[in-house]
């Protein structure tokens, strides 16, 4: 999947160095869930990653790179909250990376790809109660606040903001052009 300057792909095996190095940064990892180590990314990776992608055609966690130059970039993901029926836009990117407005391209990209290509009829968001960056990042790309709610699998249970759209609430606004 692509968007203009941007590109995601399925994580595989050979990518655990890129993904260690930007879970091990405290200022990346800092809204969502603290740095990891390699081997709980690894774990994470073959898990919650790899796995995923067979029992859930279609969705999952990829890898986002800059299309111009290749460089990994970070996450993007169209996947269940864990323990839920809920599918989750989501996104975590490399801090070199930030403000480059690359959060909010491929999110809406992403959600076109779930509304328009795999017809789901409502798409959900999290984040932390302070990552307001990030909450900033979900309302440009078409999602709406609707309150907090909390999930034992995600900050001890703590209330997160709870953003979501349906999907002809989000393709009415959008219409067939291209999001960019």
């Amino acid at each position: 999947m692509t968007s203009g300057r941007l590109m995601v792909r399925r994580f595989t095996l050979d990518d655990l160095d890129a993904l260690a190095r930007m879970q091990d940064d405290p200022e990346v990892m800092r809204h969502v869930g603290g740095v990891k180590d390699r081997a709980t990314t690894e774990a994470m990776l073959r898990e919650r990653i790899l796995a995923y992608y067979d029992e859930h055609p279609g969705l999952g966690i990829w890898a986002t790179h800059e299309r111009s130059s290749g460089e990994f970039v970070g996450m993007h993901l169209l996947n269940h909250i864990r323990g839920e029926a809920h599918v989750q836009v989501g996104y975590v990117l490399r801090s070199e990376f930030w403000g480059r407005g690359y959060a909010t391209e491929m999110c809406a990209r992403v959600l076109r790809y779930g509304f328009g290509e795999l017809g789901l009829p409502r798409i959900a968001a999290i984040t932390d109660l302070p990552n307001v960056a990030s909450q900033r990042v979900l309302l440009k790309a078409g999602l709406r606040r609707d309150g907090e709610r909390s999930f034992a699998a995600y900050a001890n249970g703590e209330p997160l903001a709870w953003f979501e759209r349906s999907a002809g609430e989000w393709l009415d606004e959008h219409g067939g052009a291209t999001v960019k």
